[in-house]
């Protein structure tokens, strides 16, 4: 999904700066949080996880780069508990301010009026078996898919449309567009692609660094080089 949490390669955001012995959890509400998403996966208030990232993806932008890590989660909860029924947003508001919440304070959460309906996952895992062979070798240049998308993607926007080789297959994975919003598994081949530093981050990009990162089929076309390609 094309939105604030897709921020790989964003300018203006600041150096990453790693926390030393950065504790499991920083305060008890985050274990809380963590708790009830895996409670809410046991008992099927979560059917996947491709369907949670979603969740999470489309929460408020700022509240997105401000509330922390765990507090996507919650602003995710929140979408999956209200789309889902299991409580209205008014019962919910009435509880944050019956526990000390103030009106104005800011909301993650962004429910849809009608939210894809996300049957639970027939098997468990994620690794999947794929009838057709797959398309691509390892060695193969491969160029990514341009287009944006306004729903759940693996394929990041900063290498979208680049050219990267085929380093890997890791044979067949549900794949996460169609899981996310209840359209079948639809498995796919997976990759690992390596792409030079400098095809995704031009002149600026670090000498002899490069980027891996694991790709489905669908999100992959042969390079131009490439035998049978008609671009």
């Amino acid at each position: 999904m094309d939105s604030m949490h897709d921020l790989g390669g964003r300018q203006g955001f600041g150096p990453v700066l790693p926390e030393a012995d950065e504790p499991v959890f920083h305060e008890r509400w985050e274990a809380g949080v963590f708790t009830i998403v895996n409670r809410m996966m046991r008992q099927g208030a979560i059917s996947n996880v491709d369907q949670f990232r979603h969740a999470i993806e489309r929460i408020d932008a700022i509240a997105y780069l401000t509330h922390g890590y765990y507090g996507r989660w919650l602003g995710g909860v929140e979408n999956l508990l209200t789309e889902g029924g299991v409580i209205g947003t008014a019962a919910l508001n009435e509880r944050v301010l019956s526990l000390g919440g103030e009106a104005d304070d800011p909301v993650a959460a962004r429910p849809r009026p009608h939210p894809d309906q996300v049957p639970p996952a027939a098997e468990t895992g994620a690794a999947r078996q794929v009838q057709a062979a797959p398309r691509f070798s390892v060695g193969q240049s491969v160029r990514t898919n341009s287009t944006t998308t306004s729903g759940h993607t693996r394929l990041p926007a900063y290498a979208r449309g680049r050219l990267g080789v085929i380093v890997a297959r890791h044979g067949g994975w549900v794949f996460p567009d169609t899981n996310a919003h209840g359209r079948g598994e639809q498995p796919e081949h997976l990759y690992c692609v390596r792409f030079e530093g400098a095809e995704l981050w031009g002149e600026e990009a670090e000498p002899g660094q490069s980027v891996h990162l694991d790709l489905f089929e669908s999100y992959l076309a042969p390079a131009p080089s490439e035998p049978g390609d008609l671009s």
